[in-house]
C-alpha cells in the first residue's frame, strides 16, 4: 500500500556479466484507490442526509403555504404526536414540565422562534393548549409546520 513501484533499467548483455539494476522511479499517478475513497464517501452521505431530518414520525396537514426562511441557529421544534405526547425536539416532555422547560431553553438561546409540528389526529383544542405554553415558555415567534401540497382558499369556495 505505501511501497511505491520502482522501474529497472538493464545496462550490459553478456551471460557471464553480472547485470547492473538502476532504479528509476515510476512518475506515473495511480488514482485507483482515491476513486474507491471518493465512492464510499459518496455512498456514506446518501445513506446518512435522509438522517438528518427531526425524528418524530407525524402525520402533518398539508397546506398551500410556502415556506419560512432558514435561521443561523438550529430550529427548535416542539411535535404533539397522533397519541397527544408533546415532545421537545425528539424528547417526550410530561405536560406538567412543558413550561418551565420551555423557559430554561428560551434563556439559552438567541432566537425566539419555534416549530410546532402536530399530527393532523390532533384536535385544535389540543394546539392551541401547546400553543399557549409555548407563549407561556417564552416563544413567540411560533411557527406551524405543514406539508405542501393542499387547497388553496382563494376565495371561490363557500
Amino acid at each position: 500500500m505505501g511501497a511505491g513501484a520502482m522501474k529497472s533499467s538493464d545496462s550490459g548483455g553478456g551471460r557471464g556479466r553480472r547485470r547492473q539494476r538502476r532504479a528509476v522511479p515510476m512518475s506515473e499517478i495511480n488514482v485507483t484507490p482515491f476513486v474507491d475513497i471518493m465512492l464510499v464517501l459518496l455512498i456514506i452521505f446518501m445513506v446518512a442526509a435522509p438522517l438528518s431530518v427531526v425524528g418524530v414520525p407525524v402525520d402533518l396537514p398539508q397546506t398551500a403555504a410556502t415556506a419560512l426562511p432558514g435561521d443561523e441557529e438550529e430550529p427548535l421544534t416542539v411535535t404533539i404526536t397522533a397519541q397527544g405526547v408533546v415532545m421537545i425536539q425528539e424528547t417526550e416532555v410530561p405536560p406538567a414540565d412543558l413550561v418551565t422547560r420551555l423557559r430554561a431553553i428560551a434563556a439559552e438561546r438567541t432566537s425566539n422562534k419555534i416549530f410546532l409540528r402536530a399530527d393532523g389526529a390532533n384536535a385544535w383544542n389540543r394546539v392551541a393548549e401547546v400553543m399557549g405554553a409555548l407563549n407561556a415558555g417564552g416563544f413567540s415567534d411560533i411557527g406551524l409546520v405543514t406539508d405542501i401540497g393542499g387547497p388553496t382558499f382563494d376565495g371561490a369556495d363557500g
